[in-house]
């Protein structure tokens, strides 16, 4: 296999965090040796999340084995999912808003046909259902544990207690008409075809999407992690790669 120099396009303060932070691991764990340093084991877990790169060019980037590149990453991403803000905290962070903007989107995993949990009818592809809750501005605020494509949006966010969490707090929040039916504070377009809508519910549904629409900066910051555009592992792992994609992000953002 050849081997050449590449960039990955990530902030210098989320290296220096996973470094610290994989370097306080070892202490814990009482670590005397390792192949690469804190630092070094930090690099290729970027690499992978931010790129994409499978373990296998990792392993002949860095001068280890494919079995010990994939034991690397998989416990820098593990530590990295556990600092990811729980569902509690990005809600407090969500009260001092004025609402909140909800969207789900699908990440793409490679199933076969026969794999029908994962089928997604919308997208007509296979994929993990995620919930993204964003602030006004369109910043990412969480990410939801990681449902099976075939789960509906409204039952996905139901499942992850997003509707009950952001309601207690009483935060609006403004959604597509993939939650209808969610009750509480959630805010969708009104439902019915365009043509036997009133001009006045289409003036409100114009309104609300022009208000909703920022909530794609957020799923686009999700996905600006190249990893998450195709997963090809183990649907299990999906959930902890997505929190450690939230934790980089935020570190990332300064927050």
């Amino acid at each position: 296999m050849l081997v050449h120099p590449s960039g990955v396009d990530v902030s210098g303060s989320a290296l220096r965090f996973l470094s610290a932070e994989l370097r306080q691991h070892r202490r814990e764990l009482g670590s005397r040796w390792r192949r690469l340093t804190p630092g070094r084991q930090a690099l290729p877990t970027l690499a992978h999340l931010r790129n994409g790169h499978p373990c296998a060019q990792l392993a002949a980037g860095f001068g280890v084995g494919t079995a010990a590149a994939y034991r690397y990453v998989a416990e820098a991403v593990d530590l990295l999912a556990a600092l990811a803000p729980a569902l509690e905290e990005a809600a407090r962070t969500a009260s001092a808003k004025a609402l909140v903007l909800l969207d789900g989107t699908l990440l793409p995993i490679d199933r076969i046909a026969a794999d029908r949990p994962f089928c997604s009818g919308k997208h007509k592809k296979h994929g993990m259902n995620v919930q993204v809750p964003a602030d006004p501005f369109g910043r990412l605020l969480w990410a939801s544990p990681a449902l099976p494509g075939a789960v509906h949006d409204v039952r996905a966010a139901r499942e992850n207690v997003i509707l009950g969490m952001l309601a207690n707090v009483g935060i609006t929040y403004w959604a597509d008409k993939g939650h209808r039916g969610a009750g509480g504070t959630v805010r969708i377009p009104y439902w019915g075809r365009w043509e036997t809508l009133s001009d006045g519910r289409k003036t409100v549904n114009r309104s609300h999407t022009k208000i909703r629409a920022l909530v794609e900066r957020a799923v686009a910051a999700l996905k600006s992690w190249r990893l998450l555009r195709k997963l090809r592992c183990s649907t299990t792992r999906i959930t902890s790669l997505v929190q450690a994609v939230l934790t980089l992000h935020l570190v990332s953002s300064g927050r």
